[in-house]
């Protein structure tokens, strides 16, 4: 069977929509009917933006999104290593979900496997809420026949770096707030309050500062190129962006990266987390050596170290260690090292990289949230440095009016 999604009228003549599985289009509708409902749509549910010919817009245009993934990820684990099969656990998370397009999701996931594919393979047609990392561990799970492990290890990943991520947008929340109303009020100030205050000055005929001059000419420029100053910032942004998206100035960028202070740490640390916990998942769900550093590879986001951990994945095929092939890298943490070394020697090298990742995630978060906390201070310095100049440049030619009279 396969997933379809509908619009229908019920009884009351008000608009639903919902996703139920059938063998076609003509037997869904069927079954509609004979619940009273009257259908107006009916489509396979497929990922993209999908718009029938009646103009009725079916919704399922949109990925999972982190916590979607966390949550089907653990329920999955959950429902196999109670040993139901595979499409009834998906059946089961699919009716668990309130949001109608990861249902959608999730039953054309379930409608691929009744069909004879593998699960992986059933994961791999919606990219964009299935990595890659995460296709191969379940085919790899499934392979070696522990697949509700590497369930469980795949979603405590998931929600380990969803809680990092959310740690630092919080932690980012209040400052970009401030900095954003300290932009609202001191354009407010800049655009209704000071040029009447300055004309009022003007008209005394007196001579004035230079700071309020410049402030003069600070509002004019602002009220009168206001959109100049704008489209500039976006044409500036967008040629940044242009320009970071071809390869050789992105590659040089990405190598530059590391030499900068503070900036060379967090991208150390951030893609030395994310290097060992995809290499940690793999290796502890059976993939070899080589195969997962090539899929861990791609994980990282830093372009030249992603090219210089293929050259490891290389070393590493003409049977040099793994540690020796990270140190050749030469931006990793010495703490990865000495793991990655304890792990081959030992022979719990997933256990390693798990414990490395972990610390070098909480290191991440650390660094980030310093720098934030350091940043709100400054912004209100820069805030009150800002509204003091005004007030100075306003203030002292009143005073010096008020002696003349």
């Amino acid at each position: 069977m396969a997933a379809f999604e509908y619009v229908v009228l019920d009884a009351k003549g008000r608009q639903n929509k919902g996703v139920m599985e059938a063998d076609s289009a003509r037997q869904l509708r069927q079954q509609l009917r004979d619940q009273g409902l009257m259908p107006l749509d009916v489509a396979p549910a497929k990922e993209g933006d999908k718009t029938n010919a009646a103009g009725f817009s079916l919704g399922f245009s949109r990925s999972m999104s982190g916590l979607d993934r966390v949550l089907f990820t653990r329920q999955l684990a959950t429902l196999v290593a109670s040993s139901l099969p595979v499409e009834e656990a998906l059946a089961a998370v699919a009716q668990q979900t309130e949001k109608q397009h990861v249902g959608a999701l999730i039953l054309s996931v379930r409608a691929k496997v009744l069909e004879g594919h593998s699960l992986a393979n059933s994961l791999k047609e919606y990219p964009s809420s299935f990595s890659n990392l995460y296709c191969s561990s379940v085919a790899a799970g499934e392979q070696s026949g522990f697949l509700d492990r590497v369930l469980e290890n795949l979603a405590d990943y998931l929600e380990r770096q969803f809680e990092s991520t959310r740690n630092v947008e919080m932690a980012l929340f209040y400052p970009v707030a401030l900095l954003v109303l300290a932009f609202v009020i001191v354009g407010a100030l800049m655009v209704y309050i000071v040029p009447d205050m300055i004309s009022v000055i003007e008209d005394t005929g007196q001579k004035l500062p230079w700071f309020t001059v410049l402030l003069i000419g600070m509002t004019d420029t602002l009220r009168n190129y206001w959109w100049a100053l704008l489209g500039g910032a976006v044409g500036v942004v967008l040629l940044i962006r242009w320009l970071l998206s071809q390869p050789n100035i992105r590659l040089k960028w990405d190598r530059r990266k590391f030499s900068l202070p503070l900036v060379g740490r967090i991208t150390r640390s951030a893609n030395a987390a994310r290097y060992a916990n995809t290499l940690a998942i793999l290796t502890g769900a059976g993939v070899p050596v080589v195969e997962a550093m090539n899929i861990a590879s791609e994980v990282v986001s830093n372009t030249w170290l992603r090219r210089k951990l293929g050259e490891a994945t290389q070393t590493v095929s003409e049977g040099i260690s793994l540690k020796i092939a990270l140190e050749q890298v030469g931006q990793f943490p010495p703490m990865l090292l000495h793991m990655v070394g304890s792990g081959e020697q030992s022979g719990e090298l997933d256990a390693m990289l798990g414990r490395v990742a972990s610390y070098q995630q909480t290191e991440v978060e650390r660094i980030v949230s310093t720098i934030v906390k350091m940043f709100e201070p400054l912004m209100l310095l820069i805030m009150g440095a800002v509204v003091l100049f005004i007030v100075m440049a306003i203030l002292l030619p009143i005073l010096s009016m008020n002696q003349l009279v």
